[in-house]
């Protein structure tokens, strides 16, 4: 049930606000001036706040302004019988969500509250689907090598300066730029990501710029590319040492004038795009064999982010496995294994070609054949020891 509370100095208003909304099946609670609206706010927690603007002690805005600072964040509709056009827009832009002149109209102030808790629901969900979003790219480690990556992420995520990252399979590239994305100022715009090696070579340039209409046999429509969908956002070129030269040219050219053009187009669309790439490949020696474009690879590599492979950071196994029993445990809606001591010793001396996607499996595969508490034994049943 939605609690509401109503801050408001006249005490037959608060009784037939509160009346109303209580027949619409909310839970009311009351204050009689700002200072105390504001003290129950600091001890509970809200879902809206009724308040009203002319109060002694302290005003609506006041506490308006006040609530701003707590991490508790209900949404407010300010009521007034001395209200303007300048008060209604100066409320508005503290973060109320909306003005309502007294007397109110009871469908509006209904519509009003209801639109307003709509609201709330959506930022909890947001906030809610962030923090798995977080935890899904959460980069786990403390050895020496992780935390340098971790401190250049610090310091490059905060420019647009693009970053080529590095690194064998699997271990975790598309997770560095998750995190330069996320801690960049375009945090809460797209995040496209492009596995170039995934795409056949012929369709490449219509993934990346789109295309018009009849430009090819199958194109029936207009279609944007990945360059306008990560318009105000970043793009992660994943694998572009698999790009083909014709794509890495106009790759290039989108890089040099920040727009690009639609297969079969005449017009060019201007983009703000931040490119981040990756890849397993050399690509200085890819330039050596005329694979790799050089003006492409110093236009991406500004910051080179070398990810390092799994046996070079064994240190970090224990945390990564901890991290992988905890996922997939929630994954399964089961609770979460443990594992001994021994067991991740051998874990810790095993090669990881595959690197952290290879553990990831391993874990899985113990958490489903293991025994309750994984031992050294499962480790050599079924780690392919």
């Amino acid at each position: 049930m939605p609690k509401i509370l109503i801050i408001d100095d006249e005490k037959v208003i608060r009784a037939t606000l509160k009346e109303i909304l209580e027949y619409e099946n909310y839970e009311i609670h009351e204050a009689q001036d700002g200072e105390q609206g504001f003290r129950m706010i600091e001890d509970h927690d809200f879902d809206l706040v009724l308040c009203d603007i002319k109060m002694p002690k302290m005003d609506g805005m006041e506490v308006l302004t006040k609530v701003t600072t707590l991490d508790k964040q209900p949404q407010f509709i300010m009521i007034s019988a001395h209200g303007t056009i300048e008060t209604a827009v100066e409320a508005t832009k503290k973060g109320a969500f909306d003005f309502i002149p007294k007397p109110p109209d009871l469908n509006r102030l209904l519509l009003t509250v209801r639109n307003a808790l709509d609201k709330k629901n959506l930022v909890n969900e947001t906030k809610v689907l962030k923090k798995k979003l977080s935890k899904k790219f959460d980069m786990v480690g403390e050895s020496r090598a992780i935390l340098q990556v971790k401190e250049t992420i610090e310091k490059v995520a905060p420019t647009d300066a693009r970053v080529l990252i590095t690194g064998p399979n699997g271990t975790g590239k598309e997770l560095v730029a998750h995190w330069i994305h996320q801690k960049s100022a375009r945090a809460n715009s797209p995040f496209v990501a492009v596995n170039c090696a995934a795409i056949p070579a012929e369709l490449i340039e219509s993934e990346l710029f789109g295309h018009e209409k009849g430009s090819f046999t199958s194109a029936v429509k207009q279609r944007q590319g990945k360059f306008e969908q990560a318009h105000g956002g970043s793009l992660f070129l994943d694998e572009i040492g698999d790009m083909s030269l014709s794509a890495q040219a106009k790759v290039l050219r989108a890089l040099q004038e920040h727009k690009i053009m639609r297969v079969g187009g005449d017009k060019d669309i201007k983009v703000d795009v931040r490119v981040l790439a990756a890849t397993n490949k050399d690509l200085k020696k890819e330039i050596e064999e005329g694979k790799f474009r050089e003006d492409l690879y110093h236009r991406i590599s500004v910051i080179l982010i070398q990810v390092p492979a799994l046996k070079d950071r064994t240190e970090d196994i224990p945390l990564l496995v901890d991290k992988f029993l905890y996922d997939i445990a929630q994954e399964y809606g089961t609770s979460k294994k443990g594992i001994e001591e021994d067991a991740l010793e051998k874990l810790k001396q095993y090669p990881w070609t595959g690197n952290i996607r290879e553990l990831r499996n391993v874990v899985e595969r113990l958490v489903i054949l293991g025994n309750k508490k994984i031992t050294a034994d499962d480790i050599k049943k079924y780690a392919d020891y």
